[in-house]
């Protein structure tokens, strides 16, 4: 049985003093005790050392909201894997929709940064999702594939073992709209069929595939209990300990 996995995705928000107060009251409100899920925070780069010294001992894990595909070198602005894995991160998110269409990244870097990731021992969480005017247009199908197909390009079945993909729809993003539970375990069952297409059935079944876009405590339950809905990339929720502990506690 796929485990669950429960990331959130603080995006620019939270200075340092904020990432202190959030991380605290994560940890008071989850305690010692083991949960059926794993548990991934998502802070500004800013907050990656500081949160990793506030988790150390916890049962959450550190991820990086974005990630360069080159290992040094006058890319103002751009940080590393190297420099990731200095601060504590284990995992990294590649391919937000935001990354996509505000700062225009394609298929195409995406798949130079997973490869970059994989190859420092970074975990990506790798994000596909379709826009409104496509789901509209009928082609969620289409551009999902191309997502998923492009971005996994020239990597190994053993690779898919450090990769989770997370299904965002584009317009459930910060809209307040949630895809129904049956919209989003349409989609997931479509990718792990693209997964066991690509690579084999055994890889379909083992990869966990998340599902983003406003998922929230009173909406989580039912989006999780979705066959091939293993857990939930988290935004505007996450920022507050009590909905997001919500979103973990559902899971």
């Amino acid at each position: 049985m796929r485990r669950k996995v429960i990331a959130g995705n603080w995006k620019m928000n939270n200075n340092l003093t904020e990432s202190q107060n959030l991380i605290s009251k994560l940890i008071e409100g989850l305690g010692k005790e083991k949960t059926n899920c794993e548990v991934i925070i998502c802070p500004p780069f800013t907050s990656l050392s500081l949160a990793a010294s506030l988790i150390s001992g916890s049962i959450i894990k550190l991820g990086a909201q974005n990630m360069y595909f080159e290992e040094n070198g006058a890319y103002t602005g751009e940080i590393s894997a190297s420099m990731l894995l200095s601060s504590g991160c284990e995992y990294v998110i590649l391919g937000h929709s935001e990354r996509r269409h505000i700062f225009g990244e394609t298929d195409d870097l995406i798949n130079k940064k997973i490869k970059k990731a994989l190859s420092s021992g970074l975990k990506p969480i790798f994000c596909v999702g379709e826009t409104l005017d496509e789901r509209e247009s009928g082609v969620t199908n289409e551009i999902i594939k191309r997502q998923v197909y492009e971005g996994l390009n020239g990597l190994s079945e053993k690779d898919l073992d450090t990769i989770i993909i997370a299904y965002e729809p584009v317009w459930a993003i910060g809209t307040g709209k949630t895809a129904t539970p049956n919209q989003a375990q349409e989609v997931h069952n479509f990718i792990r069929n693209l997964i066991s297409d690509k690579f084999s059935s055994a890889a379909a079944e083992k990869i966990i595939i998340q599902y983003g876009g406003s998922v929230k405590p009173d909406n989580a339950k039912e989006l999780l209990s979705q066959k091939d809905i293993d857990g939930a990339l988290v935004g505007g929720a996450c920022l507050k300990a009590e909905s997001f502990i919500g979103i973990i506690q559902a899971a």
